[in-house]
Order: C-alpha cells, then structure tokens, then sequence
C-alpha cells in the first residue's frame, strides 16, 4: 500500500465509526517501542509517493493526478489538510458496534518494528510468531483503552523518577564518587546475550463492516472517495465476482494497540489495497515491490516458512544485504495508503489506533496479469485462490466495456483458453456416455472450489487460518457428489478429484451452468471499446 491524493476528500472524520470529535485529552503516550529514525540505511530505503489532498480538491485533474501516482508506484500515501486538531485517546474513537460481536484477536510479542526476535531471544529471524483466539468487540476496546491508560500511567511514573534522580545528583558533593549504575543491555546477537522477551500484546483483527443497514452512513462516507478507491465501482474487478469476499470487496476494521503487526503478504491473487488510518495514533509501514517477491520467497524458504500461507517479518538487514530496496514511512491518523498490485509489505502500529480496509481491483493489463499469474502460482502450491479469476473475468467481459488494447487482449486470451478447455471436457464426457444435465445459475450464487482438493492454509486478509480442500476453481461443468449423513449435502468437485473417487464417474452428476452456445456468444460480443476523436472543421 505508498501515495497522497487529490479530488475527492478523504472520509469526513465527523462520520466515519472511530473519528468522532471528543473534548480536548491528554495526549496519547509515548510508545515504549524503539522506532528509529527513518534516514537509517537510506541507501536502501526509497522515497515514498506522497500526495496531500483538501476539502477543495474536487476536480478531475486533481483526481487523475492522484490516479496517477497510485498507479506508477508500488505504495502511496494520501493525507488530507487540514488534519485534526487533537488526537484523542483510543477509547473516544473506538467503534459504536454491537458488544457481543465476536472479534479474531492475534496474540503477539511486542518489539520493536525492525526486529523479529526469534522465541529464544538469541538472534533475529522471518517466522513471526503469534496465537490466534476470539473476544467480542466491547471487551477488546476495553482492553485498548486499558492499555492507553496503564501506559500514562507507566509514562507519569517514569518522569517522578526522572525528577528524583536529578534532585539525587543535585545534592552530591562536588568530586563525589558516584555508585555504578546497572549497565544498559547490550544487543542480543553481538554478544549472544538473550534479548528480554517483550510482553504479550493483543490485535483485534478483520471485523467485518459489511452490513449495509448498520454502517450505513459509515459506508456513504467512503463514496467521497476517488471511483477508482471506493469499495465498489464498474471499473473495479471485484465488484464483478457476484458475491461477497469478506474484507476484499468489503470493509473490514482493525484495532490496534501500539506493536501491533500485520506479518508480510502480498494482498489475496495480488490486487491492490485501500487503507485509512482514523487514529488516533500512527502506523509504520513497509513495502517492497513487486518485482522482489521471488527473492522474498527464498528468505522464507531458508528460514523455514511458507511464503503463501505462513506468517512472516522480513530481517531488514538480509534485504539490505541483497539490494531489496524498501519503502518506510510512517501512516498517520486521516492518511490512507493505496498499495499497488503485487506489492510485498507489512504494517505495525506505532501507537493506539484503529484502521478500516479493503481490496481493488483496477481493471488495467498490470492488475489483471499479476492477478491471473498468481492464481496460476496458487493453483501449483495448492493454495486456495480467494478471487475466482475465471468467473470473474467471464463476469467483466459481459458487462464492462474495455478500452485499452492490453486488458482486453488478456482477458480474450483467458475467455478462449476456457472456452477450449470446457469444450474439450464436454466432448470427453459426452463421447464416454456420461450424462450433462443443464442448471443456469442464480442470481448471487457464489463461484465454486473443489471440495476435495488438498487441504491447505490461506493467510486470506491478515494472518493464517484454515479452509478446508477449495484449492482449485470449478468454472461451468460442475462434478457433484451427494454425502450421506444426517443432513443431505451436495459437494462439488473439479475433474481430477472426481475421477480419483469413481474413474467411470458412478454416483457423480455432471451439472452446465452455461451452454456453450451461450459462452460463445458472451465471446463474441466482447470486442475492445473504441473512442472516437472529435474533428473540428
């Protein structure tokens, strides 16, 4: 996700869930976690795109300039002027939801954002550890709050004993011998030393905002934002699935206490991302273009954690050790980062504060190659891909006009390479006496995934969770099974696992949802948009 935009505003901070005003507070405390200067190695660290927007910037330069920077880099961070006046503490903009709503938390170490310590406290390493359990949302805020408070109270404390050892060295004789202090630990690793272990800190993560009729004002407030950034819009590919996938295609909350980390990734099938800070506290963002993720991939591998699905933290210096440049900058509250497609990064929470995020998909070559080319990847690894890029992309190619030459080439060469590859299934079945019965689909029906694939792990939005086969899409002929158990249920396989159950395919029903006939013609309709140019005489 680095940019700063223009045209229209950010999410007014009087509407959005966590930004209402408050009366003046203290200001939040400082953060215990050391966060070096970012000038440190700035050979490898690159400049971020930064574009400050106003409440005036509502034109179609402005916003075409802001398109343009998000999209020729592979982070960006926008920042609206003015900002708000005071940055109240964590309680005051915690989400107004129902308390018993239940929440995923992420319990992890505390550290500082450019160190991953391994368990043993005796060197740095890529694994980043952490415990995943649930709470509801009213008892995490408390804890938030809580957190905010033990802090001040940990800060007022040191500054008593700051004033006391000055009032100590006051009173000393001039000459005086002074008592020798304990020493300041040195770094682990150097000397082998073991690095205190950080305490335990709690994340509340991927808390859906999706429903309409309860965030509906939250949700409008977003439509201030630039077409190509809202949740929804024609020129968004996931706004073609049909369907709900929680956190890309729509909103989901993140609440955070200081160290909080979202671990490495590229987004879910390498669309981009959308993410605005509402505060009150900063984030310390990372990023490393797309290009490096080949070289990321292998740090993982070394280190002895899958890159796909585990959950990681880059070793700075082994990216600096092998020219990886990096992005750093810091997200602060009302600054939303757009994260180009295919771009490696992970986030850590410099202070106390909450986020709201989703995917895009611009419907540009760029996008729609990395999306398909990581789909391909998934399916090899035998990871789940979240976006069904096929149904998609028969979806786009019914109701979107394409006008650039590149996009529509790619999505052609996708379209009949399906095409061939379900004409050629059907001849197969129909030439082996098996029997295709038509079943068009509804209105919302989800894509489908064989249900017997490999089992396998997705990180999905944030952290590791488990689903259950789904690895490969079954796009038109569907081979489903009836499971006999208390509940009759109908499970949907791809070819391969179908024919591993029953090589003459007995007891497995051949469903069409579209006729070729249909598909042929949804093909041929689909030809590059042309813009005429006006002549004047």
């Amino acid at each position: 996700m680095p940019v700063r935009g223009d045209k229209h505003d950010l999410p007014q901070h009087a509407s959005l869930p966590s930004m209402q005003r408050e009366p003046q507070r203290a200001p939040p405390p400082h953060p215990h976690a050391h966060h070096p200067p970012l000038t440190t190695h700035h050979v490898h660290h690159r400049p971020t795109t930064t574009t400050t927007t106003t409440n005036n910037n509502n034109n179609n330069n402005s916003t075409t300039r802001l398109h343009t920077a998000c999209g020729s880099s592979s982070a960006s961070s926008t920042t609206r002027t003015p900002r708000p006046r005071h940055r109240g503490a964590a309680v005051a903009r915690r989400p107004a939801t129902t308390p018993c709503d239940s929440t995923p938390v992420e319990e992890e170490v505390q550290q500082p954002a450019d160190e991953n310590w391994d368990p043993s406290g005796t060197g740095q390493t890529w694994p980043c550890e952490s415990s995943r359990s649930h709470t509801t949302i009213a008892k995490y805020a408390q804890y938030q709050a809580s957190s905010f408070q033990e802090s001040l109270q940990e800060e007022k404390g040191s500054e008593g004993d700051e004033e006391e050892e000055e009032d100590e060295k006051e009173k000393k004789p001039a000459g005086g011998v002074e008592t020798p202090g304990k020493e300041a630990p040195k770094d682990a690793g150097a000397s082998g030393e073991q690095k205190p272990v950080g305490k335990i800190i709690k994340f509340g993560t991927n808390i859906d905002l999706s429903d309409p009729k309860r965030w509906k004002s939250q949700l409008q407030e977003l439509q201030k934002l630039p077409a190509f950034m809202r949740v929804a819009s024609s020129g968004n590919m996931l706004s073609h699935v049909g369907h709900t996938i929680l956190g890309m295609n729509t909103v989901q909350l993140y609440m955070k206490v200081p160290g909080s980390r979202t671990p490495g990734h590229q987004e879910n099938n390498n669309f981009c991302s959308v993410n605005v800070n509402i505060g009150p506290g900063d984030c310390e963002w990372f990023s490393v273009h797309d290009n490096y993720w080949p070289a990321i991939s292998d740090f993982c591998e070394k280190h002895g954690v899958d890159y796909l699905t585990g959950s990681w933290w880059p070793v700075l210096e082994d990216l600096y050790k092998a020219n990886i440049p990096v992005y750093r900058f810091i997200q602060r509250p009302g600054d939303l980062v757009w994260i180009n497609a295919g771009t490696v990064h992970w986030v850590q929470a410099v202070g106390w504060c909450n986020n709201i995020a989703w995917n895009v998909g611009p419907l540009n070559a760029y996008q729609y190659q990395l999306a398909l080319e990581r789909f391909e990847w998934n399916e090899v690894k035998k990871v789940k891909s979240i976006v069904p890029m096929i149904h998609v992309s028969w979806n786009v190619a019914r109701t979107v006009k394409v006008s650039d030459p590149d996009t529509y080439k790619l999505l052609k060469h996708c379209l009949l390479q399906s095409m061939k590859h379900i004409q050629v299934l059907r001849d197969q079945l129909v030439a082996g006496g098996k029997k295709i019965s038509y079943q068009s689909r509804v209105k919302e029906e989800p894509a489908y995934y064989c249900n017997e694939c490999d089992v396998s792990t997705n990180r999905g939005v944030l952290y590791t969770f488990v689903i259950f086969g789904a690895r490969v899409e079954v796009f038109d002929l569907l081979f489903v099974t009836s499971e006999s158990n208390s509940r009759k249920t109908y499970m949907v396989h791809c070819e391969d696992c179908a024919r591993h159950r029953s090589p003459s395919l007995a007891n497995v029903v051949v469903l069409e949802q579209y006729r070729i006939d249909e598909l042929m013609s949804a093909y041929d309709s689909f030809n590059l948009r042309h813009y005429l140019k006006e002549t004047r005489n």
